[in-house]
């Protein structure tokens, strides 16, 4: 099944994961599905509120094998399948959920950008099976450095791509520390994506890197269009 679908996964949160998930699916013309539970992911930066509904998307489909109806985001947002806080406990098994998404991509004949809760659960690893591209947000802080090497140590055999992400000044150890973990993983590197204080207390729903740019997001516009890019090529 000739599917292109990328998943947005990390170990540790607070990565910037579900911002680049947002900001990817929107440039490369995907669906975003957001398989993160959390309050703070993607669904609710979207605009989409749970509590308001009385169905869930997500659950809905998978419980009936239907393909779900991605909500459109209009011009300016991703179209989205949002997530609900019951995935947390009504997960599928990894195989099942990696062909759920891979049939979902086929019917919609679209790219899919898959965002993931922090860690390595069943959807974390069913969505990364099925992708041609698993981005990996990466924090060059110490914490975060444990957390990606543990991640590359437990998935060596997947199309990792590692993205600098949120980068201010890393001394050079951690800079260092960063260089040697990708290069032992063979694993390609992304442009780097800058850190941006605004960007945790922005409110608005659209993409940051939609048409007009802000110019106080200029940078980090044209930095996440590259890393787009890098995601074309590498899938």
């Amino acid at each position: 099944m000739d599917v292109d679908i990328t998943t947005i996964a990390a170990w540790k949160g607070g990565v910037g994961k579900t911002t680049l998930a947002y900001e990817l699916a929107y440039l490369l013309g995907a669906v975003l599905v957001d398989f993160d539970w959390d309050g703070g992911g993607a669904s609710k930066a979207w605009g989409y509120r749970h509590e308001l509904r009385q169905k869930a998307p997500l659950l809905d489909a998978l419980e009936s094998g239907r393909t779900p109806k991605p909500l459109r985001g209009g011009p300016r947002k991703p179209d989205l399948v949002p997530s609900h806080p019951d995935f947390a406990v009504n997960q599928p098994e990894a195989e099942e959920l990696g062909e759920h998404l891979s049939r979902w991509a086929a019917e919609w004949g679209r790219p899919v950008v898959a965002d993931t809760h922090p860690g390595g659960g069943d959807a974390t690893f069913g969505a990364m099976s099925v992708s041609r591209c698993v981005g990996v947000p990466a924090v060059l802080a110490d914490k975060e450095l444990n957390a990606l090497e543990s991640m590359l140590q437990e998935v060596p055999d997947y199309p990792l791509l590692l993205i600098p992400n949120m980068v201010k000044a890393p001394p050079a150890k951690q800079r260092r520390r960063f260089r040697d973990l990708a290069t032992a993983a063979q694993a390609p590197v992304a442009t780097p994506v800058p850190y941006c204080r605004w960007i945790p207390d922005r409110h608005l729903r659209i993409a940051i890197t939609s048409e007009p740019v802000p110019k106080r997001a200029a940078e980090f516009t044209e930095k996440v269009r590259a890393v787009a890019d890098a995601v074309r090529e590498y899938a």
